[in-house]
């Protein structure tokens, strides 16, 4: 039987390249953002205008969020947020504090104190065996080199472990990823781990079928197969299984996007769709920067744009489409259809970090620039044939159709994407880059910056009604809504 894993989790625990030191996972869910990135080729300036940044008036009535509240606690960038239930979430950041909040009123819960460094990430964690009560627990890394297991309904440290040595095993397991690849039980014991892998270690990790991993190291996925002990053999062991060596630069972004397949994105706009079984390429996707198929080479890409312009952040998903970040851009890759449907190349003034499906086919991003953005996907209409052109002109061969020019604009009408990515809402509350956010279905948005700042976005037409609500309910029970009648 498969160990139970949970979610991906960094921990930047010395001097390195930028990006995490560590990762540990834990389930489906990928926190954090790749290694460095590649020096190893330059590029000329972009050949391709700029496409002008999509803006929207002061009147933007598709946008729910008018009401907002500022959260204070952090003194330093807030880099995470995640979410412990229906009406509370965390946050965690440079200045090494865990805070609790109350998604709902916004009321400072607890503040957990225990990193003497910055957090590099923060998870949801299951009740531990050893823990009479089954309090929802947190578990958090550090760049000094600790993880720490809170109790966040009442802010006790459960555990803490420093430098990972220890060898009890046990059952439930997660895995760790720097130079090497560690596992781990959930008393945070080393159960096993491999050689050295790479001086740039492992950048995203994630959870595959028939008991294995795949593991991000620079341009290289390499999968692992976790063993598990038997009656012949009680010791746990990793195995490293095959190398895929199909991307050009470093791979950024990996995640699981259905039962069939997971996908990577490239420092340099390559994205690839694998199958899940058997690890070959079920899709490839390289001109990000014009959906259009008129680039065919990756190299035109490369010397056209800028990294930056390029570089897969970000990915989310639904059943039908991936959702990707690519530079300051966002993209709709249909699965079944294998080609871009929707585009924004200009989404942000600056790379996108984050990106979250919505309900009602609505996607929301957040930017360096310290922007949040709302965007509906739709349906391009088709246009109508154009008619044969008669009359005056058209006897002296001014409305003559010109079957050889029309040629290529047909073709390009062909190669359009057929949705389009229209703006709907723009949030403007942060001063500094917007790391991420969460989504409450019944509490609004939260986003987290590198001014310190939590904003707690509410949807002004509900919570309109629920103070309307809350007053005639204090009105009703001092008897002052009878007196009015």
């Amino acid at each position: 039987m498969m160990p139970k894993l949970l979610k991906n989790l960094y921990l930047d625990g010395s001097p390195h390249p930028p990006g995490p030191k560590f990762l540990l996972l834990q389930g489906h869910l990928e926190l954090g953002s790749g290694l460095g990135r590649s020096n190893s080729w330059t590029c000329c300036p972009c050949i391709s205008q700029k496409s002008p940044l999509q803006t929207i008036g002061e009147e933007q009535t598709q946008n729910p969020y008018t009401e907002l509240l500022v959260l204070k606690a952090h003194h330093d960038i807030v880099r995470f947020l995640v979410q412990l239930d229906e009406y509370r979430f965390a946050s965690a950041g440079d200045d090494g504090i865990v805070v609790v909040w109350n998604a709902q009123t916004g009321e400072k819960l607890l503040e957990l104190n225990g990193h003497t460094q910055k957090i590099t990430a923060i998870i949801t964690f299951p009740s531990l065996e050893v823990c009479e009560e089954k309090n929802q627990l947190i578990l958090t890394a550090s760049a000094d080199r600790t993880v720490i297991v809170w109790d966040c309904d009442t802010g006790r440290q459960v555990q803490k472990v420093s430098c990972f040595q220890s060898t009890v095993k046990r059952l439930d397991i997660w895995l760790s990823g720097g130079n090497d690849l560690c596992m781990w039980n959930r008393k945070l014991d080393l159960l096993c781990k491999t050689s050295h892998l790479s001086d740039t270690g492992i950048s995203a990790l994630i959870e595959i079928p028939k008991n294995c991993v795949v593991a991000a190291v620079g341009k290289e996925l390499i999968i692992f197969r976790l063993v598990t002990p038997t009656g012949e053999s009680l010791e746990w062991d990793i195995l490293e299984i095959k190398r895929l060596l199909d991307h050009q630069d470093n791979i950024l972004s990996l995640v699981n996007v259905n039962d069939l397949s997971f996908v990577t994105g490239s420092h340099v706009g390559e994205m690839i769709i694998w199958n899940i079984l058997d690890w070959t390429v079920q899709a490839r996707e390289c001109n990000f920067w014009d959906p259009s198929p008129q680039l065919d080479t990756q190299q035109e890409i490369k010397l056209c744009q800028k990294p930056n312009d390029i570089s897969i952040h970000h990915f989310t998903w639904d059943e039908e489409n991936v959702f990707a970040a690519v530079g300051r851009g966002l993209y709709v890759y249909n699965l079944q259809m294998k080609r871009v449907i929707a585009c924004q190349k200009t989404a942000h003034d600056s790379s996108v970090l984050h990106v979250a499906k919505l309900p009602n086919r609505q996607l929301i991003s957040c930017s360096e620039d310290g922007s949040v953005r709302i965007w509906e996907l739709r349906e391009k209409q088709q246009l109508a044939a154009e008619p044969v052109p008669t009359g005056f002109f058209n006897m002296w061969g001014f409305g003559r159709v010109n079957k050889q020019a029309s040629q290529p604009v047909k073709k390009q009408q062909e190669n359009a994407p057929p949705c389009s990515l229209e703006l709907i809402g723009d949030l403007i509350g942060h001063s500094s880059s917007v790391e991420m956010f969460l989504y409450f279905e019944d509490h609004g948005l939260v986003t987290c910056s590198a001014d310190h700042l939590i904003i707690l976005w509410k949807n002004g037409e509900r919570e309109s009604g629920l103070r309307s609500l809350k007053l005639f309910q204090k009105l009703e029970e001092n008897g002052d809504l009878h007196l009015a009648v």
